[in-house]
C-alpha cells in the first residue's frame, strides 16, 4: 500500500465510507541498513547516484545549448556547441549513463537542425 494513502471503512450502511489515514508512517524513512558492509554501500550507491545525476544534468545542458543557438540562427555558435556537446554525450555512453542507441539519436537529432539551419542560411 502506498505512503499516506487510505483505506474505505465501513460505517453501518451510509452512503459515503470513512477514511483511515495512514499519514502517521514516515514517507522520507529509508530502510537502515543491518550490517557494516550494507551501510557502506548504501553511502557508495548515494554517492553514484548523486554523481549520476551531475552527469546527466550535463550531458541535458550541452543539448539544450545546441538547439538554443540553433532556434537564435546563429550558425556558428550552434556548431561550436555541438563540437562541444558530442564528446559530452559520448562520455555518457562510456560511463553506461545512457544507452549508445540514445545518443546516438541525440547526435542525429542535433546534426539534423544544424544541416537545416545551415541550408538555411545558405538559401536565404
Amino acid at each position: 500500500m502506498a505512503d499516506g494513502a487510505s483505506l474505505p471503512v465501513s460505517n453501518g450502511g451510509a452512503k459515503a465510507p470513512t477514511q483511515i489515514s495512514f499519514s502517521s508512517f514516515p514517507v522520507d524513512e529509508q530502510p537502515m541498513a543491518n550490517s557494516k558492509q550494507a551501510r557502506k554501500r548504501a553511502r557508495q550507491a548515494e554517492v553514484a547516484r548523486q554523481r549520476n545525476i551531475s552527469h546527466k544534468t550535463r550531458m541535458r545542458t550541452s543539448i539544450k545549448k545546441v538547439i538554443k543557438s540553433v532556434d537564435e540562427g546563429d550558425l556558428g555558435t550552434a556548431q561550436a556547441s555541438l563540437t562541444a556537446a558530442v564528446p559530452v554525450i559520448d562520455s555518457m555512453v562510456n560511463k553506461g549513463l545512457v544507452h549508445r542507441n540514445k545518443a546516438a539519436r541525440h547526435k542525429s537529432r542535433l546534426n539534423k537542425r544544424l544541416k537545416a539551419l545551415s541550408q538555411a542560411a545558405t538559401a536565404g
